[in-house]
């Protein structure tokens, strides 16, 4: 029984659905005939044309094959520009979510507060903006303490420390070189602060803190000893080679964990012995190595000008006084070419 009247009901179902279809597509072509009879000069689509299209796409499948004046590419556009068109007008009278913004002049408060308190935190900061009737979470506070201008009063008080106690404060540290066998040689060097002069400089494959304090021994013999020594945290220097710097006299200065710019010195000479020497050559041994750097110390001294030396040299080099502009200049290699320096001819 259920299937004759499936059988009975189908048919005149799809008649309904085809005459739907036809009711549609005939008003369509018929809209667009109304569009071709208002030539001015040639038929446009006004608004009212264009929302009709809209929503005959909504209800009508088979819309496009009674496209006649437009293409279909044309009517999506159409509702793509109404869908903007529709969210922009809802948009209007946005709501603003999330955090609240953080005024300039409540920003201005807190950066003042810890200009003016170093040892306030955020909830005391916090509890200070409360009493004085601002609503802001202590998170928040905290965010904006962190993206307060530094004050660069204490970095040019502790610059002008250094520069003022430079002569007693010297710097040690280690650096690898490859060699031409895929072997490792560790130098190790002494540097002082005042003139960037290297003390002390040796090679050795097996780094040991018996080794470092040798070392020390040639590189401050008598007392010729800073105040002060700085390193890192290398295993060679151990307890071993502190008991030695103290007894020499210094205080040994280690720099905190990964902060290699506390030793920015001795760094700055390992960049510069790269730059200048190790990148443009092979070692093959430890001789080798040990008769390059020590001829690039010879030149870093006597010929390499530094920036922070006011464009002088550790060793003191003068500058030459050019009586004549017709002066010649001669140059003399360095390091085997590599660099040169330039005076003038006699």
């Amino acid at each position: 029984m259920p299937r004759t009247l499936r059988l009975l009901f189908i048919p005149l179902i799809r008649s309904t659905r085809s005459r739907h279809n036809l009711l549609l597509e005939n008003l369509a072509l018929h809209q667009q005939l109304g569009v071709l009879k208002r030539r001015h000069p040639q038929p446009r689509f006004a608004m009212p044309d264009k929302l009709f299209w809209l929503i005959l796409r909504r209800l009508w499948p088979g819309w496009k094959r009674a496209l006649i004046l437009v293409q279909p590419e044309t009517v999506v556009r159409w509702h793509r520009a109404g869908f903007k068109l529709y969210w922009s007008w809802l948009s209007r009278h946005r709501t603003r979510v999330g955090r609240r913004c953080v005024s300039k002049d409540l920003r201005e408060i807190i950066f003042r507060m810890v200009a003016e308190n170093s040892t306030w935190g955020a909830p005391r900061i916090h509890g200070e903006l409360k009493m004085l009737g601002f609503d802001i979470s202590e998170r928040t506070v905290l965010r904006w303490m962190q993206r307060c201008p530094r004050n660069p009063e204490p970095a040019k008080r502790w610059a002008t420390f250094l520069s003022n106690h430079r002569e007693a404060i010297a710097a040690m540290d280690f650096f690898t070189v490859p060699t031409l066998t895929f072997g490792v040689l560790y130098c190790f060097f002494v540097i002082a602060h005042d003139r960037r002069r290297i003390l002390h400089f040796n090679v050795t494959k097996h780094p040991t803190s018996a080794w470092v304090v040798q070392q020390l021994r040639e590189a401050f013999p008598f007392d010729s000893v800073p105040g002060y020594l700085i390193f890192d945290r290398g295993a060679q220097f151990n307890e071993e080679v502190i008991e030695t710097i103290k007894s020499f006299g210094i205080k040994p200065k280690r720099t905190s964990f990964l902060s290699p710019w506390q030793n920015g010195v001795a760094e700055r000479w390992v960049g510069n012995c790269r730059r200048d020497l190790l990148d443009h050559v092979i070692v093959l041994n430890q001789q080798h190595l040990k008769r390059l750097v020590i001829d690039y110390i010879g030149y870093y001294h006597g010929d390499r000008t530094h920036l922070a030396l006011a464009k002088g040299t550790p060793g003191g080099r003068e500058a030459a006084n050019k009586s004549s502009t017709h002066s010649k200049v001669v140059s003399m290699p360095r390091l085997g070419g590599l660099h040169h320096r330039y005076d003038l001819a006699a």
